[in-house]
């Protein structure tokens, strides 16, 4: 299997002076790309204090210039690494245009006022999701999670407001690389990185 990338070449002139500014292009252009499903999905990668790493698909809720917010469970497996280990690795793999974006840098967490004002623009089912779930922790079986559920939606009927989980909240993943990648023919790719350097970012060309 192997997928020859015939697309335009990626210059650092053409590139914006700042990454978010760059990844707000690139996300526009995937936004409109009805071949991209989902186009704010991203895998976010941690790892524990032994250094074991574990990956998984989220979605990106909010990015500027301070950073890239998604929303978890603080006691989820990734929340539990962040608190040990507060540095992750962000993906996003938008196929069709043979194109990749990967940001690493520091986690932290949001501020509560941020994270109850996201909660309120979940669906009801999603906040009632959102305690239901113990996340990463082993549960007897379906049936049990849709028992916890249909509890809390009795508790707390549409549409009655449903309190924000103590342990629930958003993770910012404030960036010290931003990777733009491009696929070429013969697997010679364009890889960008804006790399920090104090207050001001630095582009290398990285061999592909």
């Amino acid at each position: 299997m192997r997928e020859q990338y015939r697309t335009t070449e990626l210059l650092a002139a053409d590139l914006a002076p700042e990454p978010v500014e760059q990844f707000t292009r690139w996300f526009k252009e995937t936004a409109a790309n009805p071949a991209i499903h989902e186009p704010n999905a991203m895998i976010v990668s941690t790892a524990a204090p032994d250094g074991r790493p574990s990956s998984r698909t989220v979605l990106l809720k909010h990015y500027d210039e301070a950073g890239f917010v998604f929303f978890t469970n603080y006691e989820s497996r990734k929340g539990r690494e962040l608190e040990a280990n507060p540095h992750a690795s962000l993906l996003f793999p938008w196929h069709p245009l043979a194109r990749q974006v990967i940001i690493t840098g520091l986690a932290v967490p949001t501020g509560r006022d941020e994270t109850v004002a996201y909660f309120r623009t979940r669906p009801h089912g999603s906040q009632l999701g959102a305690w239901a779930s113990p996340q990463s922790t082993v549960i007897p079986s379906r049936a049990d999670l849709l028992a916890r559920y249909d509890e809390l939606a009795a508790r707390y009927p549409d549409p009655e407001q449903v309190p924000v989980p103590p342990n629930w909240g958003g993770i910012r993943v404030i960036p010290d690389t931003v990777e733009f990648w491009q696929g070429h023919e013969n697997r010679l790719h364009d890889r960008l990185r804006y790399r920090r350097h104090a207050e001001t970012w630095h582009v290398d060309r990285l061999a592909p």
